[in-house]
Parts: C-alpha cells; sequence; structure tokens
C-alpha cells in the first residue's frame, strides 16, 4: 500500500486553478513485476527512501497529473476533485490487465498460456 495517495506539487504559474500533482496505487501483487523499474524514484522530491523502493519494486505506481478545478472552488471541493481524480487512478491500476497473458508462447505446435492474474 502506498503511503499517501495524493501529492500536490504545485499549480501551474498561468492559472492558479491548475494543479501538478502526484498520484500513488497499490498494485495488485501479480503484476508488480510489470510495473517494476529498477531505479525509479518518485518525482516528488519528498519521496522517502522506502517510498522509492516501493515505486522501483512495482508495489506502488506513480502517476504525474495534471488538474483543472474550476475557480472559486472552496478547499473541500478542490480536495473531493483530487481524491476522485486518485480514486479514478487506483481503478485502472486494478482493473487494467495488459499483461494477462504475458509469458505465453507457442513452439510451432503447442501453445503454453500464462495466466498473470
Amino acid at each position: 500500500m502506498p503511503r499517501l495517495n495524493v501529492i500536490v506539487l504545485d499549480q501551474h504559474r498561468d492559472d492558479a486553478n491548475t494543479y501538478n500533482v502526484v498520484l500513488w496505487a497499490d498494485v495488485p501483487v501479480a503484476r508488480q513485476t510489470q510495473y517494476a523499474s529498477t531505479g525509479a524514484k518518485s518525482a516528488w522530491s519528498g519521496a522517502t527512501a522506502q517510498d522509492n523502493t516501493n515505486i522501483a519494486s512495482g508495489s506502488v505506481a506513480e502517476r504525474v497529473a495534471i488538474q483543472r478545478i474550476p475557480q472559486g472552488a472552496s478547499l473541500a471541493q478542490i480536495e473531493q476533485f483530487l481524491q476522485n481524480l486518485w480514486t479514478d487512478y487506483q481503478n485502472q491500476i486494478n482493473n487494467n490487465n495488459f499483461w494477462l497473458h504475458y509469458g505465453s508462447t507457442w513452439d510451432g505446435t503447442t501453445w503454453t498460456v500464462v495466466n498473470n492474474g
């Protein structure tokens, strides 16, 4: 599980209603090797060594995203927009397995099908 879910990086200089954020999502165990990237680090300078280890190992997926907030939104509304953005990201990680049959092979006669749940 990621230590945090949403991290606000900054607001756009030309549009204070547009935020750059980092999203961290939990990756299902069966897919962690696909998300792993040796030496990967968070875009957020405040990430701990353990955060970066989790990202590099693939147990946590990170996405840098841009979220535009309607002008005049309250802090509670901004928080809700960002929470919804994270929920959508976590759902994408959970519900999309692009590697379902990664490593399946055919030797010219027989298929060996791998199921990476």
